[in-house]
């Protein structure tokens, strides 16, 4: 949730600033990757077109836009330094996080481009084929940087190439639920649905890359393990089941009998 509200923060005002200098364009490529119709296209072209806002880029705008940018930033730096266990480093990594918002808006432009380009075919397969190879060199090089480089290449790749498959296959099924989810949305709730359909396809999104990174990190201390010749006994995970399935009980005996305890 915490990364899909940075990212609704940080890129709903860049795309407006963006309709306000590029006109309708971002409006537009919305439009045109979800195949969106009816009411879901014109809340979308009401919320981020150029024409449908009063929106000036002014420094109090620049302000805003930075802060909100960093503010994403500084949670993916986040989410890498919890699922590795590095110590935090909050604001003393701002350089880097400035350097990685400006790689992720020429990452958002290729991927854009590539559904543009080969994104005409059934549900965008060919597109998001093509993007597995770009969104794993972008995360391998996003968790190395937004780490302060602490992290290798070697070390994030499992969760990058992961993330990259996950996300790819996110996109196939956005292609067909995300345009349902905007015109819902949209008939309910006018401009605003369009709001409410980026949050849901935000909180996805996230969601998969949260999955990925968990799912990256023990698949890369399980090749370590494996290639230092270090394996689990045989009676190890029996051992551990058994002692999960024992505080599960434990737990539930707790509660079970806690109304009995309390009552007179």
């Amino acid at each position: 949730m915490a990364l899909a509200s940075g990212a609704l923060t940080a890129l709903i005002p860049l795309a407006v600033l963006s309709g306000a200098v590029f006109g309708g364009e971002s409006a537009d490529r919305i439009i045109q990757r979800y195949g969106l119709t009816g009411g879901g296209a014109e809340a979308v072209r009401a919320v981020f077109s150029a024409e449908s806002t009063s929106v000036g880029v002014g420094f109090f705008e620049t302000v805003f836009l930075a802060i909100s940018v960093l503010s994403f930033s500084r949670t993916m730096q986040r989410l890498f330094e919890q699922t590795w266990e590095l110590k935090p480093l909050g604001v003393r990594n701002t350089r880097y996080g400035l350097w990685w918002i400006c790689v992720l808006s020429l990452y958002t432009g290729v991927i854009g481009w590539l559904y543009v380009v080969l994104g005409g075919g059934r549900l965008g397969l060919a597109a998001a084929v093509c993007e597995v190879p770009v969104t794993t060199a972008f995360l391998t090089w996003s968790g190395r940087i937004l780490s302060a480089k602490r992290l290798t290449g070697a070390a994030l790749l499992p969760f990058a190439v992961s993330a990259a498959v996950l996300t790819a296959v996110y996109s196939v099924v956005a292609t067909v639920y995300l345009p349902r989810v905007f015109n819902s949305y949209a008939s309910r709730y006018g401009a605003a649905g369009a709001v409410f359909g980026m949050a849901s396809a935000l909180f996805g999104a996230m969601l998969v890359l949260v999955v990925a990174a968990g799912l990256g990190r023990e698949v890369r201390d399980e090749l370590l393990r494996i290639r230092q010749g270090r394996r689990p006994s045989e009676d190890e995970v029996g051992r551990e089941w058994d002692s999960i399935v024992e505080q599960t009980r434990s737990r539930w005996r707790k509660v079970r009998d806690r109304p009995a305890k309390e009552s007179p």
